[in-house]
């Protein structure tokens, strides 16, 4: 591949491993500048534009906030779930909410309980879907069996905290939680109201 007379792009090896070599135009005085700063910009730019999330190859479809405020979460598990096909389709159109639902460990497996998912007008009339049936969630046994031994003997709660899409598969990120008391709240909502004011004076400041 040629970009003017001696400057040319070099592909070595595999197709994914692109090696740039000796990349540069010339500017209006004639002096040559580099264009690899260019390309990394514009690969930066494309990978967060479709990777809200800050990690490569997902996109977040809807996040439970109500579950920052109500929970200390203290670790977290990425797991997968089972779905229907009407689901995973409604799920792509962001027609979710993670509000008051919760995981369940039963059994040795592991349930989704509460989320709701809107059915998109062109499913089936052939069967009555059900927008907040218990799904199924899939993860590591070792995994289980921390949670098992979180929730029974250590007291915690599990929180499903935001369900995206990660390399073309549903994910839901859950929570090992201990609810906040009251005054764990308050002091929480304090510090939000201070933080709101400062930034709120700095910014008159400028």
């Amino acid at each position: 591949m040629q970009f003017g007379q001696g400057n040319a792009l070099s592909l070595q090896g595999h197709h994914s491993k692109l090696r740039p070599q000796k990349l540069f135009t010339k500017n209006s005085w004639g002096a040559p500048t580099s264009l690899i700063p260019f390309f990394i910009i514009c690969y930066n730019f494309a990978m967060n534009k479709s990777d809200p999330k800050g990690h490569s190859g997902t996109k977040q479809i809807a996040q439970n906030k109500k579950a920052f405020h109500e929970y200390f979460i203290t670790e977290r598990f990425e797991a997968g779930m089972v779905l229907k096909g009407w689901e995973a389709k409604s799920l792509r159109e962001g027609r979710t909410q993670l509000v008051d639902s919760y995981v369940l460990v039963k059994n040795g497996e592991v349930f989704l309980i509460g989320m709701n998912i809107t059915p998109l007008k062109t499913v089936s009339t052939h069967f009555e879907p059900d927008p907040t049936r218990t799904r199924k969630l899939l993860l590591h046994q070792s995994e289980i069996d921390n949670l098992i031994g979180s929730v029974e003997r250590k007291g915690f709660s599990l929180i499903p905290l935001s369900i995206y899409f990660k390399k073309g598969r549903v994910k839901v990120e859950i929570g090992l939680a201990k609810g906040k008391k009251e005054r764990d709240k308050r002091a929480v909502e304090k510090e939000r109201d201070w933080q709101r004011e400062k930034d709120r004076f700095m910014k008159g400041r400028k």
